[in-house]
């Protein structure tokens, strides 16, 4: 009878063994490729005639006409988009900051890992972003490693289950940008009011130009200081694209009320957190901008989708 017991637990443990590698695998390992994202749309370099330009720009001497495109290792503008991109050091910690104008928002765009829509499909940053024809990208919210939060890309709505707690960041056809609460809407909901692009990972940063996480607030159980990404948007089609070093001796990283304070200090209305860590990624015109950290080494991780300008 004990020799049957005991031939029972073996079986039953590896029964569980099996159970628990094959949910691991799925979770993060096995690709689910559940449905192709629209094509995405190419913009033209010119301004378009019924188009009043951003004041800010260095647009083209008249309506219609096309400006020349002027390139340098952390600058790009091309009258109707304009981004520069400085190096700033916020104690410890190395940010990188793109300063972005555009003439419209058709210019903001997101992508997915291969184009396509579902779990484990990643690549990185910077491959997503020569596959689009990215000028400026940096990591989105990494929508393929979570189960629940809305996805809503380009005006298609790809999820719709809500995830607990989950603080969102809603960008409209316009460009504006908006936070909403996933417990307070439904995403059909946000699709039929408008929503373009709908990013779940969080915090809200800042809010009405006011910062809007304690010092206390963090991302699940990240540590303290960490690398960053993080969109703002500063007034209208104004954006602020920022990414932080962190977990290394030459940059600690940064927490969330850090990097909330500094963007408030550079005039934001509205912030929101992405995916950081390893996946905290900025290239410009196909050049990895900063220093990712996965692990012990500087390198890229590969993430389900981008945030870019192109």
């Amino acid at each position: 009878m004990r020799k049957d017991h005991h031939v029972f637990l073996r079986v039953f443990l590896c029964a569980l063994l099996l159970f628990t590698v094959y949910v691991l695998l799925d979770t993060f390992v096995i690709e689910r490729r559940i449905e192709t994202a629209a094509e995405p749309q190419t913009a033209s370099a010119a301004v378009d005639s019924e188009t009043e330009p951003s004041a800010a720009l260095p647009l083209a001497a008249s309506p219609g006409e096309k400006a020349e495109t002027v390139v340098t290792e952390n600058s790009y503008h091309d009258g109707s988009i304009s981004i520069d991109i400085t190096e700033e050091r916020v104690g410890d910690t190395t940010v990188y900051v793109a300063d972005v104008h555009l003439a419209s928002a058709e210019y903001l765009k997101t992508a997915f890992a291969d184009n396509t829509y579902g779990r484990n499909v990643t690549d990185t940053t910077s491959a997503i972003a020569e596959s689009v024809g990215a000028i400026l990208a940096v990591n989105g919210d990494f929508y393929g490693a979570q189960q629940s939060g809305f996805v809503i890309r380009g005006g298609v709505l790809y999820r719709s289950a809500a995830k607990k707690g989950a603080e969102d960041l809603v960008i409209d056809a316009d460009g504006s940008f908006g936070i909403i609460r996933e417990a307070e809407i439904t995403a059909q909901a946000l699709l039929d009011s408008g929503a373009r692009d709908v990013l779940s990972f969080g915090p809200a940063l800042v809010e009405n130009g006011e910062i809007s996480v304690s010092v206390n607030d963090e991302v699940g159980r990240a540590k303290a200081s960490n690398p960053r990404t993080a969109i703002a948007v500063i007034d209208e089609l104004h954006y602020l694209f920022v990414v932080s070093d962190g977990r290394t001796s030459e940059s600690e990283g940064l927490s969330l009320y850090e990097l909330a304070a500094y963007l408030q200090s550079k005039g934001v209305q509205t912030a929101y957190n992405l995916d950081g860590g390893g996946s905290s990624t900025m290239v410009f015109n196909g050049r990895v901008v900063n220093n990712p950290t996965s692990g012990r080494s500087v390198k890229e991780r590969s993430v389900s989708d981008i945030v870019y300008v192109g």
